[in-house]
């Protein structure tokens, strides 16, 4: 019996020895679950939960791909809140995240590689990790609990409650939000968010680089005053202000009773609210920051206000007009509106004073203008202080804010149906709608009659002088005008311009306002130019030299001045005089104006501090300032303008001399075509032109345009695949030569594709590896568009489309031209081996075969 009893004693003892030894073990794992230290570490696919179980940390892997990240996900990895090394993806699943001996927290691959690391230096004790309920994981010293860094501090592409986004204007550091790449890609993105403070106003931007694309209205201390959603019930205490060192931030709390809720920046540059939905288990978006159209920054251009309640969207003010009326009727707002009557305070100035004072326009619930200037003082104070300027285009008051003038273009206005401020714009007098009425029916009356009789002389002394010849153009130079437009410069075009006959040049310049079109004396741009001298000179073209010039204004301008040698040369700078007046595109170049004078003709374009883009990506010392973001914003930008010229503008337009050369940079490296003087302007039923005339520049020429005088929209759509594997490889096609199998860089392209070697092509400025797959997939476009075939390339509608996607792309067919001629060494007419020759010279004639 004793022996049974000692036995039931030990097994008990046994029993209870184990069973101690598991609560040991189950309380040190639920001690450490939300703990990493360089001996407790998670390994993929581990994770880490909150004790509420809304925020996990753990490995992921994005969408489509295979690539593994370090995470914190809420509710589940489709919402995914911040990514440890978003930029250096793990490759396999042996990551681990731990302490290193530094003391920092990192991600270390299976052969303990440091793939991300909090970076914190001098760290002088042993350190630990927490991972708390609120989705921050915190760096902390062991011995004193002391923060040394949390990813609360280094938002990505989510802003969750307490975290901050500031800049500080002193040092220029900022911490933004900044979107994917793509939903595939969790590495930084083109947009990020963050808020600023302009002359004492804060507001919250998102931009597309370094361009605004999103505004939400000033702050007023409570609400952002061009969220209309804010005017509504809202259970969030936003808190935006500066510290007093010159740094602007911005953060929110929010009730406990109305949940979580986050700020997401997708990767279309989209701010998005997101909350849980209990009865449905999922996130869901309450509030995007493109609402409608006229969320979009400045959609409607300046003097304009956007209003998602009407069709169009965009409408003048009171008292302007459209800059553009033809773009304008076809929906392409962005030139805005320009002011129909002079204010008084500008009669004044220019000594035609009127009786009459400057109006004020009230308008309500509005999305105020950017570029505001802030002051703090009453109402009465604001009003006065803007009609007593001069300058002062509008002005509003806010209790919260204070006194807002304007004095640049009134830009980004909005209607909005609830919120918003009262915004006063100052306008010029109006006549009674009676009188106007009246005036306008003689006018009417005189013009019918007074221009009837002067196209009937003109009409008379023309068959006298011509007979049936080929139509004359009038030009007026300044100095005509001077005289009362009494005299008047003449000049014949023998043969059809490049416009089609049914188009009337004199009729399509009537349709530019004279303001937008100066006529410049050449005395003035012979000044401008320092007589024309060589330090001026930017670059010479097949129809004459480029010079940089500055106005007396101090504007800087570029003159084209067509060589007298020419013997296109009028038809050229008529070509582009039409055709650059009626158009209107951020990625085309803007002209000024132009000067005849005898047998001088200048064109004056917008000076392009930059040049062109052959000057950075074929020159070794620029081309790395070529990055690969600015690379993809010049094709993406040349794609755009294109498609403007062929589907987007009234007229269609083939522009037949696309290369780099013509392509200028702005101040920001943004791209804008240049050089119209050989671009053909389409009729409506028209898809293919043939010419016995062939101009263009070796190289850039589609082969059934070289070959037989065919041109399409197919044919610019060639010179753009050739510029995007330029841009892409930094070698210029026009020049380059695989002597082994005598191949031109499309043809060196195609058999590296084929090899699939195409990686061994790429620039040095851009060869990193987390680019490659967004290069190889530009590349395979370019390939689309250099198709041998017209009707296999892809139009640029579609072009663009592929660029802004991720879906699969066709396989491209043989390019043209792979085998480069040795004109040389042929049997070619000697006047025209020069046509080979290794330049940038336009050629305006193909000798025949």
């Amino acid at each position: 019996m004793l022996l049974i009893s000692l036995m039931n004693f030990t097994n008990c003892a046994y029993l209870f020895s184990v069973l101690f030894i598991l609560f040991c073990y189950f309380l040190n794992v639920s001690i450490g679950t939300n703990t990493i230290t360089s001996s407790q570490y998670i390994k993929d696919p581990e994770a880490l939960t909150s004790k509420d179980g809304n925020f996990t940390l753990g490995f992921f892997s994005a969408k489509n791909s295979t690539n593994r990240y370090v995470g914190i996900w809420w509710k589940s990895q489709s919402t995914i809140i911040w990514v440890a090394n978003r930029n250096q993806p793990l490759n396999d699943t042996n990551g681990i995240v731990t302490i290193s001996e530094d003391g920092n927290l990192v991600v270390l691959n299976g052969q303990k590689r440091v793939y991300w690391s909090s970076n914190v230096s001098n760290i002088a004790s042993n350190t630990t990790s927490q991972f708390s309920d609120y989705g921050n994981l915190v760096l902390l010293e062991s011995t004193t609990g002391n923060t040394l860094w949390q990813s609360i501090q280094q938002p990505t592409d989510t802003l969750l409650p307490g975290m901050k986004l500031s800049v500080n204007k002193r040092t220029g550091m900022s911490v933004k939000m900044k979107s994917w790449k793509n939903p595939s890609d969790p590495s930084i993105g083109n947009f990020s968010s963050s808020t600023i403070e302009r002359q004492h106003i804060h507001e919250v931007f998102i931009w597309n680089e370094t361009r605004t694309s999103w505004r939400s209205g000033p702050w007023n201390g409570g609400v952002f005053t061009g969220i209309q959603a804010m005017a509504m019930a809202y259970f969030f205490d936003f808190q935006v202000g500066d510290d007093g060192e010159g740094s602007t931030s911005i953060y929110y709390t929010i009730q406990n009773d109305v949940g979580l809720v986050i700020y997401h920046l997708n990767s279309h540059g989209v701010l998005e609210e997101k909350r849980w939905d209990d009865e449905k288990k999922e996130v869901h978006v309450t509030w995007t920051s493109r609402d409608s159209e006229c969320d979009v920054y400045g959609i409607c251009g300046a003097f304009a206000i956007c209003s998602s309640s009407t069709s169009p969207i965009c409408s003048c003010l009171k008292g302007f007009e459209p800059k553009n009326i033809r773009e304008w009727k076809i929906n392409n707002w962005s030139g805005g509106c320009v002011r129909k009557t002079p204010l008084q305070c500008e009669r004044v100035h220019n000594k035609t004073t009127s009786t009459k004072e400057d109006g004020i326009l009230k308008l309500q619930t509005i999305k105020v203008p950017d570029f505001a200037e802030g002051l703090i003082v009453t109402p009465d104070i604001c009003r006065s202080l803007c009609l007593e300027n001069c300058s002062c285009l509008a002005y509003s008051h806010d209790d919260g804010i204070g006194c807002m003038l304007w004095t640049a273009n009134l830009l980004d206005i909005q209607q909005l149906e609830m919120g918003g401020l009262d915004l006063y714009v100052r306008i010029a007098h109006e006549k009674p709608d009676t009188d106007k009425r009246r005036n306008k029916t003689i006018i009417i009356l005189s013009t019918v009659i007074v221009g009837s009789i002067i196209i009937l002389i003109c009409a008379y002394i023309i068959w006298r002088r011509t007979g049936n010849h080929p139509a004359k153009l009038w030009l007026f130079t300044k100095s005509a005008r001077k005289k009362n437009n009494k005299a008047f410069q003449q000049f014949n075009i023998g043969g059809s311009p490049n416009v089609s006959p049914s188009d009337n040049v004199i009729g399509e310049m009537s349709q530019v306002k004279l303001q937008e079109l100066l006529i410049f004396d050449f005395e003035k741009l012979a000044t401008a130019t320092n007589n024309f001298h060589l330090s001026n000179k930017l670059g010479q073209g097949g129809f004459g030299i480029v010079y940089k010039g500055k106005l007396q204004d101090g504007r800087e301008i570029a003159v084209k001045r067509l060589s007298k040698a020419s013997g296109q040369g009028l038809e050229e700078f008529m070509n582009e005089v039409v055709v650059l007046c009626k158009l209107q595109h951020r990625n085309l170049v803007r002209l000024l104006g132009c000067c005849t004078d005898g047998d001088e003709k200048m064109l004056m374009y917008e000076y392009m501090p930059n040049k062109s883009l052959d000057a950075f990506i074929f020159d070794p010392s620029k081309n790395k300032l070529l990055d690969w973001s600015t690379r993809c914003n010049i094709i993406e930008g040349i794609a755009r303008g294109l498609l403007y010229l062929h589907r987007d503008s009234r007229l269609r337009i083939i522009h037949r001399d696309l290369k780099a050369s013509n392509v200028l940079l702005d101040e920001e490296l943004n791209p804008k075509i240049a050089d119209f003087g050989m671009a053909r302007i389409f009729g409506g039923g028209d898809d293919q032109v043939n010419t016995s005339r062939i101009v263009g520049t070796y190289g850039y020429m589609s082969p059934e345009y070289a070959m037989q005088g065919l041109f399409s929209e197919k044919t610019d759509v060639f010179s753009f695949g050739v510029l995007i594997l330029e841009i892409l490889t930094g070698k210029r096609n026009s020049s380059f030569y695989e002597d082994a199998h005598n191949l031109s860089l499309l043809g060196y392209v195609w058999i590296q594709w084929r090899e699939d070697n195409i990686l061994s092509l790429i620039d040095q400025g851009i060869d990193d590896p987390s680019h490659h797959y967004y290069i190889l997939r530009y590349i395979h476009i370019g390939l689309l568009c250099v198709q041998e075939i017209a009707v296999d390339r892809p139009t640029m509608a579609a072009v663009i489309s592929m660029l802004n996607s991720e879906g699969a792309l066709l396989a491209p067919s043989k390019p043209a031209f792979i085998l480069r001629q040795n004109m040389l060494n042929s049997n070619w007419p000697e006047e025209c081996k020069s046509v080979s020759s290794i330049n940038n010279v336009t050629m305006t004639e193909t000798c025949g075969r």
